[in-house]
């Protein structure tokens, strides 16, 4: 694991045993069948800035779009966002920006206007991109995407254990209760359809204020959101949202006093990559860089 900050504050997080949870939650992945760590096989990074989210609440857009182009360049190892983009998306796209308006914690204007400003820095004419979640399948602009970004909050949640990366894209199915068994395990599979194969770029899951308990459909509750102030940004939608897995359990074990797994488990992460090879799991496998504020960063 790449780090460029201070060593990360973990004397509650192994006095509970987190780790442990979080291996259960996401599955052990390779290392553990042989007994061989893995070698890192994607890159991860998260950035964190205290004062993207003031202790009030608001938050600062023109920050949140700095760490992500901090995170972009980190991420493909450039020296410039600039270059960093250009790995994402060229001129002659034709870009979705895949969103999650669910209103009591959505993506933030601001890192879709950031989003958006970036690829038509790249060349991308605006008539070529276009932001959306629920209506995607009738959005021109998705209907004819050659390359999909990927971006939600993470949160817990009541059929699949957590709203993930991988599960963002459950709005391109035209029945998505048709992967909602076993706690939504066949969530893999929608990325395997010919109109998302090999088109989601890259994966931003918004940790800002994540939601960390629920109880029932659609729980929501201010008690369960936490300033943490990140974003994890990487190709690998398996390996995004397995780091954010780890962080929400260690927040829940940490909150409730004892190991408090995600129920139903959220292996839909696992299994996509497993089943689906849509990424890794195993933190072994993970290069996680960090970068920015690393107080209580949990990972």
């Amino acid at each position: 694991m790449s780090q460029k900050t201070g060593s990360v504050n973990r004397r509650d997080f192994f006095r509970i045993g987190t780790g442990a949870a979080a291996a259960s939650l996401i599955g052990a992945g390779g290392a553990e069948a042989d007994d061989k760590p893995s070698a890192p096989t994607s890159r991860v990074v998260l950035i964190r800035e205290k004062a993207v989210v003031s202790e009030e609440g608001a938050l600062d857009g023109e920050m949140l779009h700095a760490m992500l182009n901090r995170a972009m360049s980190d991420l493909f190892e450039v020296e410039s966002p600039e270059e960093a983009w250009k790995k994402v998306v060229s001129p002659s796209d034709v870009v979705g920006i895949k969103t999650n308006v669910w209103r009591n914690l959505r993506t933030p204007v601001e890192l879709e206007e950031a989003i958006r400003s970036e690829v038509m820095k790249v060349g991308v004419k605006p008539d070529d991109v276009a932001v959306d979640d629920r209506g995607v399948l009738e959005n021109p602009v998705f209907q004819r995407a050659t390359a999909l970004i990927n971006t939600r909050p993470l949160r817990t949640h009541n059929w699949s254990g957590l709203g993930t990366c991988i599960k963002n894209l459950i709005m391109f199915v035209p029945r998505p209760p048709e992967y909602h068994g076993d706690s939504c395990a066949p969530l893999g599979a929608m990325w395997k359809l010919p109109e998302l194969e090999c088109k989601v770029k890259l994966n931003i899951l918004v940790m800002l204020t994540p939601q960390f308990h629920g109880v029932g459909p659609h729980s929501f509750s201010k008690e369960y959101i936490w300033p943490y102030r990140g974003l994890i940004v990487g190709v690998d939608p398996v390996a995004v949202d397995a780091t954010g897995a780890r962080i929400l359990q260690a927040k829940r074990d940490l909150y409730f006093g004892e190991p408090r797994p995600i129920s139903p488990p959220a292996h839909h992460i696992e299994i996509a990559g497993s089943r689906y090879g849509l990424g890794v799991s195993d933190p072994e496998a993970i290069d996680l860089v960090r970068l920015g504020w690393d107080e209580d960063a949990l990972i």
